[in-house]
């Protein structure tokens, strides 16, 4: 159990059936009434944030939620299929759950696999990915005096802004939790 004196950022817990994620709290004390906690979490199934304040007493049962490294195998229709590292199991995961950022992984790429009592609600893919880029415009010099930026399409099929510079063929380094790319590698 926890109280709502003890939330931190990060911290889960369970309440009302569902799962909870701490993003941001403050202790309030006004100088007359009762204090209060002022939050801000998201519902780690459905994905949703909302604001919610609660008494510093108020206990919620503690939520474990599980985090694995798992191997991305391949994709079959809807499911994508990875696979456990220490037992060669396959897990099934339902498109819905993959998220925005899932467009930068290829196979055999190691995830992060969040489940909450067996249940799979989210995937976290590597911070960052190194992709080919097989479709741009080509590059040229000169005018780079501003940054100038050009689409470009990646292996995976993922679509980003990228410099005037990089050409059909290079290997770029992209933030998964941005989309946005970081440098050559």
């Amino acid at each position: 159990m926890i109280t709502a004196g003890d939330f931190r950022n990060g911290v889960t817990f369970e309440m009302d059936g569902n799962v909870y994620q701490i993003i941001e709290f403050q202790h309030v004390k006004p100088g007359k009434g009762a204090a209060f906690v002022r939050t801000k979490i998201r519902n780690v199934i459905v994905g949703s944030v909302v604001e919610k304040t609660f008494s510093p007493t108020e206990k919620f049962p503690t939520a474990f939620v599980e985090r694995k490294d798992m191997e991305f195998s391949y994709s079959d229709g809807g499911l994508y299929y990875f696979m456990d590292p220490e037992s060669y199991e396959l897990v099934p995961v339902n498109e819905a759950e993959l998220g925005d950022n899932f467009k930068f992984v290829k196979e055999n790429m190691v995830c992060k696999i969040l489940s909450y009592k067996g249940k799979v609600f989210g995937i976290e893919p590597p911070t960052f990915v190194e992709l080919t880029v097989t479709q741009t415009d080509p590059g040229f010099a000169g005018n780079t005096a501003t940054n100038a930026t050009k689409p470009a399409t990646l292996e995976t099929g993922a679509e980003i802004k990228v410099p005037l510079f990089i050409n059909e063929g290079d290997v770029i380094r992209i933030d998964t939790r941005t989309g946005e790319y970081m440098e050559r590698a």
